[in-house]
Formats: C-alpha cells, sequence, structure tokens
C-alpha cells in the first residue's frame, strides 16, 4: 500500500474535492495524511485523520478577496497577501511532514504552491489538485507584463523555499493534474496537457458537519437554495436580501433554504419561518439531492457540486474564477448568470422561474451531471493516484 500526503490551503472550497478522494484511498487499504488549517480539515473529514497543522496566514475573508478591488489589481493582491504568504507559512509544516510521515506522493492544491516546490526540493512525486478549471483557462494569455510577474513571483518563492533551478510550473504538475471537472463542462482548457485527468466532482459522502431540521421541508413546494460559498458569504448581504424578497413572492410553491454564514439576515442565526430558513452552515449535498434549482455565485465547487445532481443555476459572479464558471455554466446551458452587485429581487425571481419552468435548462445540467459521472470522480482520481505512486517507488 502506499502513503499519500495532501497539502491543502485553509479554504472548504479547495477542500472538500480532497475529502472524498482521501476516503476512497483510505478505502482501498492505503495510508493518508494531510497540510493544512487542523480546525477545517476535521469540521470536514472527522476526527480520524493524521493532520500536520498548519493554519497559514490569519486572513479574514475579506483580507483574502477584497471587496473593492478588481482585474489585476485584485490579482497582484491575490498573490502579494495570500498565494505568498500561505506558501511561505506552509513550507516549514510541509518539509517536516515529507520528512517524518515519508509518502510516495504528495498532493497539493492549486493554491498551496509550497506543496510541489518542497516536494520538488526532497525528490518527492507530487500530483496538482486542480479544484477550479480557470487556472487551465489561460485567464492572463497575452497580458505579458502580467504573465512576467507572476513568473517572477514563482520564481522568488523557489528561491526562497525549494530549488532556484527548476523550470516546474508549481500549479501544474508533470507527473499528474486531477481536474475536478469535464471537457464537457468547462470545454477545451488551453493549459491542460497530457498528464491532466478530468474526474469530475468529488462527490462521496462527507462526514455530517451541522444539524439541519429535516421536517421543515414541505414536499408539496419546490426547494431552493441559496449559497455564496464560505469566503464570500460577508459581501452578499444585499444580494442575499433580494434573494429573499423573490422568495417570498412565491411562497406558496416555494421554499428556500439559504446558507448565510455572517448571520447577515438574521443575527440569531436562523430563521424559522415556514417559507425560508436562514442557517450560518448547511448540509450541502443532502440538500442538492432535493434541491429543484440553486442561486449563487459561481464557486466551482458550488456549481460542479449542484450539477453533479443535475440541477439547474442561477449564477451571480463576485470575483476571482467565478466570472469563468459562470460563463461555462451558460455556455452548457445549464443556468442564467446575474451581475451580483445589481440584481434585484426582480430579476433573481424571473431568472428562477425561468430555470424552473423552462425544461431545457434542467436537460442541460443533467446531461452535465451524466459527464460528472462518467468521468469517475473520486475513485478515478484515487485510481489515477495509486497509479502514480506505483510508479514513484
Amino acid at each position: 500500500m502506499s502513503r499519500f500526503l495532501f497539502v491543502m490551503p485553509p479554504l472548504v472550497g479547495h477542500i472538500n474535492p480532497a475529502v472524498g478522494v482521501v476516503s476512497e484511498l483510505a478505502r482501498r487499504g492505503h495510508q493518508v495524511a494531510w497540510v493544512g488549517d487542523t480546525q477545517i480539515i476535521r469540521e470536514l473529514t472527522g476526527s480520524q485523520q493524521i493532520i500536520f497543522p498548519c493554519a497559514g496566514p490569519q486572513l479574514s475573508a475579506e483580507a483574502i478577496r477584497p471587496s473593492n478591488i478588481r482585474g489585476p489589481q485584485a490579482l497582484k493582491f491575490l498573490w502579494e497577501d495570500f498565494l505568498i504568504p500561505l506558501a511561505q507559512t506552509m513550507a516549514p509544516s510541509i518539509e517536516n511532514a515529507i520528512a517524518s510521515y515519508r509518502p510516495d506522493v504528495v498532493v497539493a492544491d492549486q493554491q498551496a504552491l509550497a506543496g510541489p516546490i518542497i516536494a520538488e526540493k526532497t525528490s518527492t512525486t507530487w500530483a496538482t489538485s486542480a479544484t477550479t478549471s480557470a487556472e487551465f483557462t489561460a485567464p492572463v494569455a497575452g497580458m505579458h507584463k502580467v504573465e512576467r510577474w507572476i513568473d517572477q513571483q514563482i520564481q522568488n518563492l523557489r528561491e526562497q523555499l525549494g530549488n532556484s533551478s527548476s523550470t516546474t510550473d508549481p500549479r501544474f504538475s508533470p507527473h499528474l493534474t486531477l481536474a475536478f471537472t469535464t471537457e464537457e463542462f468547462a470545454g477545451i482548457l488551453p493549459e491542460a496537457n497530457t498528464k491532466t485527468r478530468y474526474v469530475g466532482p468529488s462527490l462521496l459522502a462527507r462526514p455530517p458537519s451541522t444539524t439541519f431540521p429535516w421536517e421543515w421541508l414541505d414536499d408539496t413546494r419546490t426547494l431552493v437554495l441559496v449559497t455564496l460559498g464560505t469566503v464570500n458569504a460577508y459581501a452578499g448581504t444585499r444580494f442575499l436580501d433580494q434573494c429573499q424578497q423573490a422568495i417570498q413572492v412565491r411562497r406558496e410553491r416555494l421554499q428556500a433554504v439559504i446558507a448565510d454564514p455572517t448571520n447577515s439576515l438574521r443575527h440569531n442565526g436562523c430563521n424559522t419561518s415556514k417559507d425560508i430558513l436562514t442557517l450560518p452552515h448547511i448540509p450541502q449535498l443532502p440538500l442538492l439531492a432535493k434541491a429543484r434549482a440553486v442561486i449563487c455565485h459561481g464557486g466551482h465547487n458550488t456549481v460542479c457540486e449542484t450539477l453533479g445532481y443535475g440541477v439547474p443555476l442561477v449564477v451571480a459572479p463576485i470575483r476571482d474564477d467565478q466570472p469563468i464558471i459562470a460563463s461555462q455554466v451558460t455556455n452548457a446551458g445549464a443556468g442564467i448568470r446575474l451581475r451580483f452587485n445589481r440584481a434585484t429581487a426582480l430579476q433573481i425571481g424571473t431568472a428562477l422561474d425561468t430555470v424552473l419552468t423552462e425544461p431545457q435548462y434542467r436537460t442541460s445540467a443533467q446531461r452535465i451531471r451524466t459527464s460528472f459521472r462518467s468521468a469517475g470522480g473520486a475513485a478515478a482520481a484515487a485510481s489515477h493516484l495509486e497509479e502514480l505512486a506505483s510508479g514513484s517507488r
């Protein structure tokens, strides 16, 4: 049996896809450990995990993705204020974990740049966990100054943390890159290479992280799920309020569960009306199995999980990779896109009515679901990692 070390940033949407892969590897008898934020990993995986703790920079969600910057300025902030400090903070823990755990393969998230750099430094085989397809789309192609600037940031990290003579891009493993999507959904991805494997979303059951009043659901009404993810929730008060208003107008035929981590809609953390339930945390996968539509920010994890259940979407991207993912949703015919900062209750309600009543949206979502299931998900990812590990000995 083989040993795998998963290196993850302190971001739920990046850890979640790995949870199913880790579960599958463990089921097959392999040994698996993590490097990352102990609290977040334990909440998502349960207590029976080997974790080499590394919390990373202590940044708020607003600090990770400020709401007042866009474009190249936002990209610069992401690198200088999150990705680089994260790599510098994680590097000692990763090096210690590799030395003591001696993994056959390091599996590093694309935003955990220290993982590949330290793996190369210690001559350890490494694979990439690509939880969003945005990097594959060459988002800064043609922006030569930006491309050169990013290359310089990566080279500086190599000189600080690892092997300065390496020319490998730490975002794309030369051994194996696991893309948690499919070409049917994402389209042709320019940065994909012969070592990229499209496995679709990882949707294996996760340890329950919250209680939920299942008896609240009314089977005579259609369930709508509203979520902006964990990182973007702070910016969503206005948008969530408009969603709430749109649902209220349609309360005779709709119910909604709204994920509201900041309690922006109700300060007591739970709205127990018969029409709308707001909770700081929700069991997303079980709810997706019952939902007929999802309103979200276009986060890759949420979108792929939604389409994994064949559910159409209303997407209102905020920043980062979300506009790219939102375009993939509309190009696939699986949803409608709105402007996050300007969408009104009327517009949200109209879009919701459309995806619920016009069958082509559900048909397209189900087509993507079929492609996801055919790709194999966590089981396929585990098989690719097994193959890589067998050749690394």
